[in-house]
């Protein structure tokens, strides 16, 4: 009932024969033959990959160098600082980064991760004198650095030797550090590409490991990885798929006490836990430290031993998730507003909005909703002192960042990745960089990509819905960003109960085919209420949704789209 277009993909040949290889449902075959899986080698890792599939960490450019000079540090009782973002990838490649170094001898080791408000994001070359201050001789970035010219040759000048793990495109030059850890440099051959900040962590600590013979203790972080590239949103492919679905079994079982307070104040105490939780729950509590500027308190919950203190630290932690919602909520109305008013989603293929009161710090989530809203990439501005700071996303038809990079005259500094870039410029150049962004838009976004589309992966009755298959389909978890929930498509099915408003926003009815029934949900499609009725026959895109209640699992439908036949 959107205004959406139904994509059914067609079965690729080699679905059969995945099915019979590998004794799997025929649509959980096609599945992955959709996904771009067909090597049998690469598929018997997607299905029942373990840690033994991870790559040496020694294939990343400069990992050897980084290792050797961080050892030295130690056996030198050096003073080690850790530079982070802000985020929660950059907070928890912090916390891992100081556990791994603590644990392999380091006594020194203190950290900096910027106040989002008053210092805004990056290694900039001001911070040295707050390094020297310091007496630090080895600074390691986490989650940024990879544009850090200016304070690595400033640091350099001066006898400090700086390593740079990032996971950002690097700009046209590079800083001279010591070593520079990030899968995208152009030298770079290592093969996993897209791996979060705290994933190329994880990677440094797999080699400092594996020369001090620890690496039985590696298992431990994958807790934190698994929670960083989720919330990073980081495409759960390769590695990242094996640090999340390990990592996410290993968060069953929590003995850090301010990681298993906050799991348990997310409803998720010692219990199966997915992606989506981590992404809806545990991700925004944490985040929000680093988006209300106080990001200190979420690297202190996995360092307090005081159950007093990290209760404290989870409240504040609550509570600042709570004012970003408020707050979120209230910059999504102002731009909806501004889109209605101007029309703006009907002359423009980009929207570029801003406003003196937005928060900076919110407005990244608000892009994204908004981009969801009208399917088309957003970038939202908040002003500030003659300074706009903008946070963008988009769609998977249209790279940000290569779009900034086109129009990068009109920026102070910019940077990110396809689908999401932060940026700054000066306020009243914002006219002319709007129309630089709207003719680059306009060349390489047609009418057609602006539609919103639904790729359905497979057809199937509900009589196909079987335990066989429901096993199956739990091989393919967990699910995210490059590897999204299967959507399937039923067709003539049965409305047999009138559809419900459930808290005003959201509709639930049930549908009949072949004497199976099933539970449909619809979120914030509470409209459907009233334009579907028992009795109806339609045609329904969903995904599965799988809960847990009074000791029982129940699986019913998320609806994305519906037909009436």
């Amino acid at each position: 009932m959107d205004e959406s277009d139904w994509i059914l993909k067609p079965i690729p040949k080699e679905a059969k024969t995945l099915a019979i290889e590998f004794g799997i449902a025929p649509e959980i075959a096609q599945v992955l033959a959709n996904r771009g899986v067909t090597d049998p080698e690469a598929v018997q890792e997607f299905l029942f990959g373990t840690l033994d599939d991870l790559h040496d960490p020694y294939r990343m450019v400069g990992m050897a160098r980084a290792v050797e000079r961080i050892e030295k540090a130690i056996a030198g009782d050096e003073n080690i600082l850790i530079f982070g973002d802000y985020d929660v990838d950059g907070v928890l490649s912090v916390v891992s980064l100081m556990k791994a170094l603590k644990s392999s001898g380091a006594e020194k080791v203190g950290y900096y991760i910027p106040n989002r408000m008053e210092e805004g994001y990056g290694l900039k070359e001001r911070y040295v004198d707050m390094v020297r201050a310091k007496k630090v001789s080895l600074v390691i970035s986490v989650d940024c650095g990879i544009k850090a010219v200016g304070f690595v040759r400033e640091a350099k000048r001066q006898g400090i030797d700086v390593i740079i793990t990032d996971h950002h495109r690097p700009g046209a030059r590079l800083p001279e550090a010591l070593a520079i850890l990030d899968p995208m440099l152009p030298a770079s051959e290592y093969p996993e590409k897209r791996l979060a900040g705290v994933g190329i962590v994880y990677k440094l600590i797999q080699a400092l490991f594996q020369n001090k013979q620890m690496s039985s203790s590696l298992s431990h972080y994958l807790k934190i990885v698994s929670i960083g590239t989720v919330a990073d949103v980081a495409e759960l492919k390769g590695e990242n798929r094996l640090f999340v679905k390990f990592g996410l079994k290993g968060l069953e079982d929590v003995s850090n006490i301010g990681l298993k307070t906050l799991l348990g104040a997310c409803g998720l105490g010692r219990k199966e836990i997915s992606a989506g939780d981590i992404g809806f729950r545990v991700g925004p509590r944490l985040n929000a430290a680093g988006r209300m500027g106080k990001a200190d308190l979420a690297v202190e919950l996995f360092f307090s031993e005081s159950p007093r203190r990290v209760e404290e630290i989870v409240l504040r932690l609550e509570a600042l998730n709570s004012k970003r919602q408020s707050i979120e909520e209230r910059i999504y109305d102002q731009a909806v507003w501004q889109v209605m008013d101007r029309n703006l989603d009907s002359r423009y293929k980009f929207l570029i909005l801003g406003c003196e009161e937005w928060h900076r710090g919110v407005i990244g989530i608000v892009a994204s909703k908004i981009k969801d809203l009208y399917h088309r990439p957003v970038l939202l501005f908040a002003y500030q002192d003659g300074k706009a700071f903008g946070s963008g996303r988009s769609i998977k038809e249209f790279s940000l960042i290569d779009c900034l990079n086109d129009c990068r005259d009109h920026f102070l500094n910019f940077g990110g990745h396809t689908l999401a870039v932060g940026c700054e410029a000066d306020r009243e150049n914002l006219a002319s960089l709007k129309r630089a962004i709207n003719s680059y838009t306009e060349t390489r976004l047609d009418e057609d990509q602006l539609r919103k589309k639904i790729a359905i992966d497979t057809k199937m009755d509900l009589s196909d819905i079987t335990n066989r298959f429901i096993e199956d389909y739990f091989l393919l978890t967990p699910f995210g960003v490059g590897n999204p929930k299967p959507i399937f498509l039923t067709e003539r099915a049965r409305v047999i109960s009138e559809p419900k408003k459930i808290k005003g926003q959201h509709s639930k009815f049930h549908i009949k085919q072949d004497g199976r029934i099933f539970e449909v949900l619809s979120w914030r499609r509470g409209d459907w209420a009233e334009i579907l009725h028992r009795g109806m026959e339609i045609d329904l895109a969903y995904t599965l949704h799988f809960s847990h209640y009074f000791g029982e699992d129940k699986l019913s439908f998320s609806i994305e789209d519906i037909k009436i036949r």
